[in-house]
């Protein structure tokens, strides 16, 4: 298979409507965890659908959350001050992976790989950036996240 061949992340998982499919099941499941759920008390109702935009972004999509939301500078605002633990970060990342099987993302090893890598490398930069006197970078773009040492799996 050529580089050109390759598809996105973004691609193989389905597009916007399955990472907008994604985050619906996933926050329906945070606001009602006792661990996390406190976290998103106050969430605006569109939070999924920005999260969705996030998550296509980085996955290889369109970059609308940096055209429409601001980018990396309007998500680290987002996190700064929230003091997130480590069983709080660890609680996201397995609720989206739930998420992910319930609404049949691919399950294919190389896709999940690189998937689990992305939540893994971000919930842990986000854990960082919102402990108090933290000081991450305020500019940045938007991560591009790959398909890293595994290609897709043609069958």
């Amino acid at each position: 298979m050529t580089d050109e061949a390759v598809p996105t992340l973004y691609a193989w998982a389905g597009g916007t409507e399955a990472f907008e499919r994604l985050t619906e099941v996933f926050y329906r499941s945070v606001v009602k965890d006792d661990l996390i759920g406190p976290l998103f008390a106050h969430m605006d109702p569109e939070h999924p659908k920005y999260v969705a935009m996030w998550l296509s972004e980085v996955f290889g999509g369109p970059d609308r959350y940096t055209t429409e939301r601001g980018g990396y500078p309007h998500m680290l605002r987002h996190h700064l001050g929230k003091a997130i633990t480590e069983p709080q970060r660890r609680r996201w990342v397995n609720l989206l992976m739930d998420a992910a099987d319930e609404v049949g993302l691919p399950d294919d090893p190389e896709f999940r790989a690189a998937f689990a890598g992305y939540l893994e490398w971000g919930t842990r930069l986000a854990r960082l950036n919102s402990q108090p006197g933290a000081t991450p970078p305020q500019e940045a773009p938007v991560p591009h996240w790959g398909w890293g040492v595994a290609p897709p799996y043609q069958p």
